[in-house]
């Protein structure tokens, strides 16, 4: 590590992304399939707002918690792995129907790309939707590796994502800058031992990232590339 006009420049040969509300705005569609569930269910729909506020843990923890704020109660004994799947299908029917990227993020990937940073999504989000998202959305050619919720023992805030990612892209894990949005992809990070920067635009379940232990805080990915040279 070194720095650069009183910045960390962090000496790196990758770097992980999150996905959901880092490189792309998915929370219409993650609240579109929510609010069909939940009428499937007989309850209210709920703000996209309040969805955003849920985002992060996977969509286990997303679907326990829309359950508790539409009802007043915690899901019962057996209920999530019951509405799990029924959920997978309302998404998969609308993913990237409202997905859209943010601002910055294939000025940010360019710019990574061409001064030969290698690349990956670490997310929680269910394996089988990374990818088609990743495609739907333009970039997937920009990523070497995806690792997703089904993927490692553990999901983020666990170290083992990104342990993972590291692994199959070969990298020391002190080595691999990670781009995020929330306390899950901090916390990650450290446990791993990889630098971090967060987007202040995200989902950050309701924490504001000025209080996330983060190396630092990037605007869009597009300053990402200022915080890292090649090791």
């Amino acid at each position: 590590m070194d720095s650069a006009g009183g910045r960390r420049v962090f000496a790196v040969d990758a770097v992980a992304f999150d996905l959901d509300g880092t490189l792309l705005d998915t929370v219409h569609d993650l609240a579109a399939a929510v609010n069909m569930l939940l009428g499937e269910q007989g309850l209210p729909p709920l703000p996209v707002d309040a969805v955003r506020a849920m985002v992060g843990k996977g969509v286990a923890d997303l679907l326990a918690r829309a359950l508790t704020r539409a009802r007043g109660a915690h899901p019962r004994d057996g209920e999530l792995e019951d509405l799990l799947p029924r959920y997978q299908q309302f998404y998969a029917s609308i993913l990237g129907r409202q997905t859209q990227l943010f601002p910055g993020v294939v000025a940010g990937l360019d710019r990574m790309q061409q001064a030969g940073f290698r690349m990956a999504v670490v997310t929680n989000k269910a394996t089988r939707f990374v990818g088609p998202h990743l495609v739907h959305a333009g970039i997937a050619e920009y990523f070497e590796i995806l690792v997703g919720g089904d993927d490692a023992v553990a999901k983020k805030p666990h170290a083992a994502p990104l342990l993972l990612a590291a692994n199959r892209l070969g990298v020391a894990p002190a080595r691999m800058m990670m781009v995020g949005d929330s306390r899950n992809d901090v916390d990650a990070a450290r446990a791993a031992g990889s630098p971090v920067v967060v987007v202040p635009y995200g989902y950050s379940e309701g924490l504001p990232v000025q209080r996330l232990a983060a190396d630092g805080i990037v605007d869009s990915l597009a300053a990402v590339a200022d915080w890292i040279r090649r090791a």
